[in-house]
């Protein structure tokens, strides 16, 4: 008895480590739904301003239509039953998982699908992006989540794997399938009118770098949960765990921004604002993998040689691959999330036991990163080909040349972001 005669109340410590753990998944989960502003933020601020209707319309569109569409089948896809180290196992659709898993699971469909919609800003149909956005929530996504995350055949190492595959958060499950699924959008809807002149790509300013700014802090933020949350548990041995990832998680998003902050500076004379943002998102991403895989220090490495690898990429998408991505959502997400995701196979540790190829882990490690990697994305390639080729011929992709002049936001919405001059014109 207390000594004001009321009950002591004995909790059970496992039931308490339990509800902590949903806890903590609770509010992850929130922070990374929050990210959906940090991409519209970002996207918005990065393109033309007469397009920021239909950037705010497409991220809405995706937390709605890919809250729906993960519940009623992505899920079930996903993590309906036991793949047994398979490719894919259907085990019925399953509606009754614990809440707090599900929608934290939910949240990161989401963001695969986000990661396309800035690829393509400004020239693509609202129409098209919202099937390709249900598609990629109910199906691209979950089945080749379920390959790691559900015990799928990139862990079985009876088979061709010389290691079972990490990913820790998703550096390949959920940003390199965004990214590669938006390098095949930005390539078959093609670039945007005046971005390429005698076959040199023209840079295109964003109308509000400030957005941009202030939507990278909202996903630094967001990541905390994107990245702590995976852990998928708090308490213990857990919570050092957990805080651990969110630590390493900072460390390799300072390093990503200062590295491609330098090297713009030293490159172009002048340290570029957009460039750093991408560089922080970069090291980010660089990290999401192996956040619980990685020292203080490992991270910091990944981080650094990422941001620099996303300021080499975007150029490579538009001099080279003449490719015109809006965001560079497709180096961001896809090239630094195959790099953080191979970095384990380089520097990776698992507790005390060095399991990459520099800490003396031998080369089984690297080479189940790289099939993982390469599967990834032939996935994610090869079915995003499929379902857009099939609207290109339908539904179409693109909007009308006279569409993407007029803006998307008046032309697929009737709505505009900034009203005065710009209604005036269009009004002319």
């Amino acid at each position: 008895m207390s000594i004001l005669n009321i009950p002591l109340i004995i909790q059970d410590t496992a039931a308490t480590e339990g509800d902590m753990g949903m806890l903590w998944m609770l509010i992850s989960g929130i922070l990374v739904f929050f990210m959906q502003a940090g991409f519209f933020l970002v996207e918005s601020g990065m393109t033309d301003s007469k397009n920021a209707v239909n950037i705010a319309m497409k991220n809405f569109l995706d937390i709605a239509v890919g809250s729906l569409a993960f519940w009623f089948i992505g899920y079930s896809l996903m993590y309906g039953g036991d793949t047994g180290g398979g490719f894919f196992h259907w085990g019925g659709f399953t509606f009754s998982q614990g809440a707090a898993d599900l929608f934290f699971q939910t949240v990161f469909a989401a963001t695969a699908a986000t990661i396309v919609s800035g690829a393509i800003a400004g020239r693509t149909k609202y129409t098209t992006y919202a099937i390709f956005s249900i598609l990629l929530t109910a199906f691209i996504y979950p089945i080749a989540g379920g390959w790691e995350w559900n015990g799928g055949w990139l862990n079985n190492t009876d088979g061709i794997m010389p290691a079972e595959f990490i990913d820790f958060a998703g550096s390949s499950i959920v940003h390199s399938v965004g990214g590669w699924a938006a390098l095949v959008a930005a390539w078959m809807v093609g670039p945007r009118i005046g971005k390429f002149l005698n076959g040199k790509p023209i840079e295109m300013h964003g109308h509000n770098q400030m957005y941009a700014t202030l939507g990278v802090f909202i996903l630094w933020l967001g990541w905390f949960g994107f990245n702590g949350g995976s852990q998928l548990a708090w308490g213990g041995d857990d919570a050092t765990a957990a805080s651990q990832v969110v630590l390493v998680t900072n460390l390799a998003a300072a390093a990503g921004a200062l590295s491609a902050l330098l090297f713009t500076w030293i490159k172009n004379g002048k340290p570029n604002l957009s460039m750093t943002l991408n560089g922080a998102l970069a090291g980010l991403v660089s990290i999401t993998a192996g956040c619980g895989n990685m020292t203080e220090g490992g991270a910091v490495l990944a981080g650094l040689l990422g941001g620099i690898l996303v300021v080499l990429s975007i150029g490579f998408v538009e001099k080279t691959l003449k490719i015109d991505d809006a965001v560079g959502a497709i180096s961001v997400h896809g090239v630094a999330g195959a790099w953080g995701t191979l970095v384990i196979g380089l520097w990776g540790v698992d507790g005390d036991a060095g399991i990459g190829i520099f800490n003396g882990g031998g080369a089984a490690q690297l080479g189940a990163q790289a099939i993982g990697v390469l599967a990834y994305a032939v996935w994610a390639i090869g079915l995003s080909f499929i379902f857009l080729f099939i609207m290109k011929k339908t539904v179409g992709l693109r909007v009308t040349e006279a569409e993407e002049i007029a803006g998307l936001d008046w032309t697929e919405h009737g709505s505009i972001a900034y009203p005065g001059k710009r209604q005036r014109e269009i009004e002319e």
